[in-house]
């Protein structure tokens, strides 16, 4: 990969690592803000807190997957880097705002906002990577952008339990993370392609493209009937992903090694989540555009026997159970959005990213609820092995339909 463009997909990453940092740092304070608005410790008031966590979380979940769909489209008519300054600069101003945000109903409307905001990141990141990029290029490149999203995902609960642990409140820490959005912001617009290789991010007409970039397009063709049973897998993983990072440090304190559990759990849960990274990283190396659809497959069904591992797993296994399955469902990201980039158009890329983003971290938030309302550990991750089964059984129809309408990709 030229240097150029891997400075650029790094960018691009550290964005996306600070979108999923956003997304935990609501779950990491979640039990300050209910004990602030709820604070005698009768159980009425604990169950309340927890409804209003709940509430709360949809609230920024809901706007963060649907509203992808909409940025797609304004990505498409505006440009990446825009879009992206709109992200940055406007998530870090809410999260400013949170500080001054007292009523409950106000802090509700904040978070919706972010949430709308932060659904800004997936349509514009993804587009702009697969735009600079060719179909070779385009699995490692996706691999960094993962494995930096990881990083993302992994730190939030570590950074704000660190400020708290040096005397901030949840409020501060909001404020203090309004800072690396805004010094993001402001590297972006510094940015400058180079006028050679420059390809536009937002193109409305194929000639255009072509003479802008020296970048050969090649995946042109569409292939939306793939693309939309792609979706259908992405709704499996969204319910897993769901289902198992919703509950992830509830899962850990089952377990406690000398120290206290909620800390034992917020260790242990960053560096299962860590482990992630290898995955993005192994698939992003080893993916390539003939055999997507087989990798998607066998990465599919291995989440499948590891979540019944979870199921069985306890004491010192859960963390070993759980850090394994991290490892192989973060692989499937960087295959999955080679995927989408394959089956659609350059022209509707960014609008192809968003819908995928809807129905996969949208619509697959029922996995929160579907562990949420399980009787017991054993059903909640043995549901989930049949959604991941499930998944599996939708990357094989594109094996078989795909490999057949295209003979010479086997």
């Amino acid at each position: 990969m030229p240097p150029k463009i891997l400075r650029l997909v790094l960018l691009i990453s550290a964005a996306h690592a600070l979108v999923h940092l956003y997304e935990l740092s609501l779950p990491s304070v979640e039990h300050r803000i209910a004990a602030e608005y709820y604070p005698e410790e009768s159980e009425a008031n604990i169950a309340k807190g927890k409804k209003m966590s709940g509430l709360l979380s949809m609230t920024w979940r809901l706007p963060w997957g649907i509203g992808a769909l909409l940025a797609g489209l304004l990505v498409d008519r505006f440009g990446a880097k825009r879009l992206l300054l709109v992200y940055l600069i406007g998530v870090s101003t809410i999260c400013a705002l949170v500080r001054f945000t007292q009523p409950m109903s106000m802090l509700f409307v904040t978070m919706f906002c972010m949430g709308l905001l932060a659904s800004i990141y997936h349509p514009a990141g993804l587009s702009w990577i697969s735009h600079r990029t060719n179909s070779q290029q385009r699995p490692f490149a996706l691999g960094i952008h993962g494995i930096l999203g990881s990083l993302g995902i992994a730190s939030g609960p570590f950074l704000v339990a660190s400020m708290i642990h040096f005397g901030f409140s949840w409020r501060d820490c909001y404020s203090l993370l309004a800072i690396p959005g805004l010094a993001l912001a402001v590297v972006l617009v510094s940015y400058r392609e180079n006028k050679a290789t420059e390809k536009t991010s937002a193109p409305a007409r194929k000639d255009v493209v072509a003479e802008k970039s020296p970048v050969i397009d090649d995946d042109e063709e569409s292939d939306w009937s793939a693309f939309f049973v792609l979706t259908t897998v992405a709704l499996a993983q969204g319910i897993v992903y769901a289902g198992v990072l919703s509950f992830l440090p509830r899962y850990m304190a089952g377990w406690s090694a000398g120290v206290d559990a909620t800390t034992n759990a917020g260790l242990l849960t960053t560096g299962v989540l860590v482990l992630g990274c290898i995955g993005q990283y192994t698939a992003g190396y080893f993916a390539r555009a003939e055999k997507l659809e087989r990798q998607l497959f066998w990465v599919s069904l291995a989440n499948a026997p590891l979540l019944v591992c979870m199921a069985l797993a306890d004491g010192p296994m859960r963390p070993i159970a759980a850090g394994a399955f991290s490892i192989v469902h973060f692989m499937h990201q960087p295959i999955y959005n080679s995927l989408i980039a394959k089956y659609s158009t350059s022209s509707r890329r960014s609008l192809a990213y968003g819908f995928s983003i809807a129905i996969g971290l949208g619509l697959g938030g029922i996995g929160a609820a579907l562990v949420g309302y399980a009787r017991t550990q054993h059903v909640a991750f043995l549901s989930l092995a049949g959604v991941a089964i499930l998944s599996a059984t939708l990357a094989q129809i594109l094996i078989r339909t795909h490999y057949r309408n295209r003979p010479y990709h086997v």
